[in-house]
């Protein structure tokens, strides 16, 4: 059996051939490119044959219908798009309405989940930063959504006048007086990224100090700045989202 995975998000589209060796010739390609050249820019990247596609798709119903009829032809497969739902592979959703949840949260908390078994909180930092506790017996205790640090500068670049363009560092440094900056664009990217790790160290005191002692799972396009930022190591995870849809695949509810 091999399976063509999609984890298609806000910015950037990934990929990974699953077979019997695992999951492998990952890649991704954004959404950026992909409207400058078209999906031919990602299917000629694509295997041509596969016996099945399994799929993420938080970028719409108009593009993954688009992309459903893309692949079809490419891989000779029918897209089989994942579905938050209430409960399956031993997680529980706390959304009232499960529907809700974002597909990309549930499959990543899946993968999570099935590395684990017990409490953890998955961080996932794209165009917004995700954060999604679970307990030790695989319930969602629910999570929170923030602008990512890409998403914060182009805020303030977009509302003020006197900000340029800023650029993320190769280095950060953590826990030193570093962090109070210069200049305006060292100011606003530490700024920014200080505003995530503080809101994922406030989410792992707030856990701990009820009781939980979870595990920090890392993933997303924004998660090599954030690793840096953290006072905490945590588990990063770059394909965690491919790793739920293969454990969807290979296993029942």
């Amino acid at each position: 059996m091999s399976a063509l995975l999609l984890d298609v998000g806000n910015s950037r589209l990934k990929w990974g051939v699953l077979d019997e060796d695992g999951i492998h010739r990952t890649g991704h390609v954004s959404h950026e490119k992909i409207r400058e050249q078209g999906l031919a820019v990602l299917t000629s990247q694509l295997p041509r044959r596969v016996d099945m596609v399994r799929a993420s798709n938080v970028a719409g119903t108009s593009f993954g219908t688009r992309l459903s009829g893309v692949i079809g032809i490419h891989c000779n497969a029918d897209i089989h798009f994942a579905r938050s739902e209430k409960r399956g592979w031993g997680v529980s959703n706390s959304y009232r309405q499960p529907r809700l949840l974002g597909v990309d949260r549930w499959v990543a908390m899946i993968a999570a989940w099935a590395e684990l078994q017990s409490s953890c909180l998955i961080v996932d930092a794209g165009t917004a930063v995700t954060l999604d506790a679970i307990d030790d017996d695989g319930v969602h205790l629910g999570g929170q959504i923030i602008p990512g640090v890409e998403t914060m500068l182009g805020s303030l670049l977009s509302a003020t006048s006197d900000i340029s363009p800023v650029k993320m560092p190769l280095k950060h440094s953590v826990g030193d007086l570093k962090m109070f900056s210069r200049n305006t664009a060292a100011a606003v990217r530490e700024g920014a990224q200080n505003a995530v790790a503080g809101a994922i160290e406030r989410a792992i005191r707030t856990l701990q100090s009820n009781g939980y002692n979870p595990t920090i799972i890392l993933t997303g396009g924004g998660a090599p700045h954030i690793l840096r930022a953290l006072d905490e190591v945590p588990l990063h995870r770059p394909d965690l989202v491919l790793q739920g849809l293969a454990y969807m695949l290979e296993n029942d509810k």
